[in-house]
């Protein structure tokens, strides 16, 4: 090998490895790449390597992978940024990804919910595959029909316009809740659902509908926030006649307003009504008292997401079966107050 000659310029180039090791840029290249067994000798491979490290060579990876059609970059779609769900979400995916030498861009809906416009007008071409949430399935209408990969999470297994979906079990989830609350007697439940239309939430419905096919169950939509939760709850809870003993709420964002609109009224929880949310985020145990919901493994689902498109892009098959929930009983469930 030549003793590396100084360059020109801040950063070296393949043409200066090139130059220091007496050889092609095409050999530094595949050498650079690990592609050079059966191409070049081990002789050869070691000289392009001791001159790069003695240049300080670095090899700019994404041009390279942009020529192998390659970035190494998955983006993940969610509805908020702001929702502590999803953050956990990215986190799993991110770190799977980690682990495989790939990046993770995440793209929030400007709205925090519902449809998201094209994220990127070239996003495709700088990307290997996407992965995103059911409640941010309009902005994915770009990709659809491309041959880009797309992992859905949460979503509805029927969609063949997806690749792969990896779902939470949350109709299991519903029915640990009306499960836990029939044991403690209720039998007249408020469904304070979610605005949002979503599969998962769709999902939650009808089987809460089909767990207490033989209790009185009314159903109040609100927005996803504890102020319009509030006030949704409020106001079916001043409604004359009997008064339900349990609230079912599809989030605990939802139980959160549930709550305080109990306050307001003069009722206590659990003892004059019983609330149960759903995703057991932070504000859970903040609350006063606690909730009682059901335990989603948010990162648990990013992992898998991200493992879902990796198989894809490796030609495996992705793993199967829906992510187990668990019910969390806590002081804000007990049971049904007398008549």
């Amino acid at each position: 090998m030549q003793s590396p000659e100084p360059f020109s310029g801040s950063r070296p180039t393949s043409r200066d490895v090139a130059r220091a090791a007496g050889v092609s840029q095409a050999t530094v290249s595949l050498v650079l790449g690990d592609k050079w067994r059966g191409r070049v000798s081990e002789r050869t491979a070691g000289s392009v390597r001791e001159a790069a490290a003695s240049l300080g060579y670095r090899p700019n990876l994404a041009a390279r992978n942009l020529r192998l059609g390659s970035t190494r970059t998955a983006l993940l779609v969610v509805p908020a940024l702001t929702n502590e769900f999803f953050a956990r979400v990215y986190t799993g995916a991110a770190t799977v990804a980690a682990r495989h030498g790939f990046g993770v861009v995440l793209y929030p809906s400007p709205d925090g919910v519902g449809p998201a416009k094209d994220p990127f007008a070239s996003a495709r071409a700088a990307l290997d595959g996407v992965i995103a949430s059911s409640m941010a399935t309009d902005a994915l209408n770009a990709f659809r029909g491309t041959d880009l990969p797309l992992v859905m999470l949460d979503s509805d297994p029927s969609d063949s316009g997806a690749t792969a979906h990896v779902n939470l079990d949350v109709a299991d989830g519903m029915r640990q809740v009306t499960g836990h609350l029939l044991a403690l007697g209720h039998r007249s439940f408020l469904h304070l659902a979610s605005a949002v239309s979503s599969w998962t939430f769709d999902v939650r419905a009808a089987a809460l509908a089909e767990a207490l096919s033989g209790a009185s169950v009314r159903t109040v939509r609100a927005p996803l926030d504890v102020q319009g939760a509030r006030e949704a709850a409020q106001r079916a809870l001043a409604e004359p006649g009997p008064r339900p003993t349990a609230i079912v709420c599809d989030d605990d964002i939802l139980a959160a307003g549930a709550c305080k609109a109990a306050r307001r009224l003069g009722l206590r929880v659990p003892e004059d009504l019983s609330v149960t949310g759903f995703d057991d985020l932070a504000l859970a145990t903040a609350v006063e008292p606690e909730l009682t919901t059901v335990r989603l493994p948010a990162e648990r689902i990013g992992e898998r997401g991200m493992a879902a498109l990796l198989a894809v892009l490796d030609g495996r098959e992705p793993e199967r079966g829906d992510l187990p929930v668990t019910l969390a009983t806590r002081a804000s469930s007990g049971p049904a107050p007398a008549r």
